[in-house]
C-alpha cells in the first residue's frame, strides 16, 4: 500500500500514520501545520513517526499545482483524507477556513483521485451531520439535511462531493463519521484536554448545558482500528438500492458511509468524574448553557461497521480516560 494521509499532524491523522507505519505500508503524511492550535504538539507528533517508510510533505489542500504534482510523483493506492478545519465553535467566527479547507481542498483531492486513480479514497466526516436529528442511536440510513453548524455542512458537503465522484467516475470512496475522538495526543481545543489542564492548575472547568450533553466518546485506538479495517475494504455499489426509497448510507456507486463510535452515549458529569478520578482530583465546575453549533446529545449506530468489518469499539472511558491523564502527564513533564 502506498498510502496518502492528509492532516497527518493532526490527532487522527498522526495515529492512523503510525498504524500504517507497523502495517508495512508506505506513507506519505500531508499537513499545512496550521496555527489552529499548538504547532509543536503537531511537530511532536510528527517526531514520533520517523521511519524509511513515512515522507512528510508541508503543503496545503488549497495548493492544487502541489496536491496535483504530489499526486503525479507518488501514485498512490490508498488516500486518507483527514485534513480539515477542526471546531464547531470556531466555525462561527471564521467561517472562511472551513470553505478554503474543507470544501476547496477537498474538491482539489477528489479531483487528483480522479486523474490519477487511487483503490480507495476514505474521509472523515463528522457525527455533526446528524444536526437537528433526534432519533437515537444515530444512523448512516438516516435523512441528515438539517446540520446547525457551517463545519458539519462541510461535512455533509464532503460526503455529497464524494458520491458525485463516485458515481461519474467510478472512485470508491467511504466517509467516516467519528464521534467524539478522545485519547494521547488529543487535541488541545477538546474538552478531555482543556478539563485536564484546568484540574491540574485548580481552575473552574466550563461545562455547557449544565452538565446534560450526552457523548458517544470514543477511544482514539478504536477509531484507528475501524480506519483500517474499511481502508482495505473497497466499497462495492449496493444492487438493492432503490432511487424511489433511496438509502443516504449506501449507493448504485462504489460508494458507502460509517460511523465510528462508542454505541454508547455517556453523559458529560461522568465522563468528568471519570477524569476526577483518574487525576486524583476534583474539578471545580462552571455551568453553562448549550452553545450556538452544538448538539445536546450523540450516540452512534455501528451495526452497518460490525457487519462489514467484524468490529465494533469498546474501550470504556474509565480505561480511555486513564491512559490520556498518563500521557498528558508524561508529555508535560507532570
Amino acid at each position: 500500500m502506498r498510502v496518502l494521509v492528509t492532516g497527518a499532524a493532526g490527532f487522527i491523522g498522526f495515529h492512523l500514520c503510525r498504524r500504517l507505519l507497523a502495517e508495512g505500508a508506505e506513507v506519505v503524511g500531508l499537513d499545512n501545520l496550521n496555527p489552529y492550535y499548538s504547532v509543536d504538539l503537531k511537530k511532536a507528533r510528527l517526531a514520533q513517526l520517523a521511519s524509511s517508510r513515512f515522507r512528510f510533505i508541508h503543503a496545503d489542500l488549497a495548493d492544487k499545482t502541489a496536491l496535483r504534482g504530489l499526486f503525479a510523483e507518488a501514485r498512490f493506492t490508498h488516500v486518507v483524507n483527514l485534513a480539515a478545519q477542526a471546531g464547531v465553535r470556531y466555525s462561527l467566527t471564521n467561517p472562511e477556513a472551513y470553505v478554503e479547507t474543507n470544501l476547496v481542498g477537498f474538491a482539489h483531492l477528489l479531483e487528483c483521485c480522479r486523474h490519477f486513480p487511487v483503490e480507495h479514497l476514505v474521509y472523515a466526516s463528522s457525527s455533526s451531520v446528524y444536526g437537528l436529528n433526534t432519533a437515537m442511536p444515530f444512523s448512516v440510513h438516516h435523512n441528515v439535511d438539517h446540520p446547525v453548524s457551517l463545519y458539519a455542512a462541510t461535512k455533509k458537503a464532503n460526503e455529497l462531493m464524494a458520491h458525485t465522484y463516485s458515481h461519474l467516475y467510478r472512485i470508491p470512496t467511504t466517509g467516516l463519521r467519528f464521534f467524539t475522538v478522545y485519547g494521547p495526543w488529543g487535541r488541545p481545543d477538546m474538552a478531555l484536554f482543556l478539563f485536564t489542564k484546568a484540574i491540574l492548575a485548580g481552575e473552574p472547568i466550563t461545562v455547557f448545558n449544565h452538565g446534560k450533553m450526552r457523548r458517544d466518546f470514543t477511544y482514539i485506538d478504536d477509531i484507528i482500528e475501524g480506519v483500517w479495517r474499511v481502508l482495505r475494504r473497497i466499497p462495492q455499489p449496493n444492487p438493492a438500492w432503490d432511487g424511489a426509497h433511496p438509502d443516504p448510507g449506501t449507493s448504485p456507486a462504489p460508494y458507502r458511509l460509517y460511523n465510528i463510535g462508542n454505541n454508547n452515549a455517556v453523559e458529560l458529569e461522568t465522563f468528568i468524574e471519570a477524569l476526577e478520578a483518574a487525576l486524583g482530583k476534583k474539578a471545580q465546575r462552571h455551568y453553562l448553557d448549550l452553545q450556538p453549533g452544538d448538539v445536546p446529545a450523540t450516540f452512534a449506530d455501528v451495526d452497518d461497521l460490525m457487519r462489514d468489518t467484524g468490529f465494533r469499539p469498546a474501550t470504556p472511558i474509565e480505561i480511555g480516560i486513564q491512559r490520556f491523564v498518563d500521557w498528558y502527564q508524561e508529555y508535560h513533564q507532570i
